[in-house]
């Protein structure tokens, strides 16, 4: 009986673990290219360039404490021999995925917090952010439909 109670708070740590490294590195990889080192926006681009840089140091110190999470979990899967790839790949899919499906549908198009750039078309930056962010989000779904059927090693 205990192995039953055993069980689902490990998948729910690697799932965590995963969306949460997922999630980070997505944010952070946007945060460093495209705030840093393009200087094409900020996390919030409708005010001065004072509160862009706060609202980009925010976002990077969300992003990266997430990703730290997101490690510290997975150690603690790893040494606990809790640890499935194919949940925890498919998680972090997933969180790299929706970070990016969010940021272009709801930061882009919906709340116009910035985007990914200003003075060009922006159809072709919009779909070469949300498509791949679409197909990150499918695979990692894909994989976590899969890794359903696999067990969570026991201790």
């Amino acid at each position: 009986m205990a192995e039953a109670h055993a069980r689902p708070p490990a998948r729910r740590r690697l799932l965590v673990s995963g969306l949460l490294l997922g999630l980070g590195t997505a944010g952070a990889v946007d945060e460093i290219v495209f705030h840093q080192l393009l200087h094409w926006h900020h996390f919030y681009d409708r005010a001065s360039g004072a509160a862009g840089l706060v609202s980009d140091g925010l976002l990077h110190a969300g992003t990266f404490s997430a990703a730290v999470a997101g490690m510290a979990l997975l150690a603690d899967s790893r040494r606990r021999g809790r640890f499935v790839p194919v949940l925890w790949w498919g998680a972090v899919l997933t969180g790299v995925g929706a970070f990016q499906v969010w940021d272009g549908l709801v930061h882009h198009k919906l709340l116009r917090l910035h985007q990914v750039r200003y003075g060009v078309d922006l159809t072709g930056y919009d779909v070469g952010w949300i498509v791949p962010g679409v197909l990150l989000l499918a695979a990692g779904v894909a994989l976590l439909l899969r890794a359903r059927a696999r067990p969570v090693p026991a201790t």
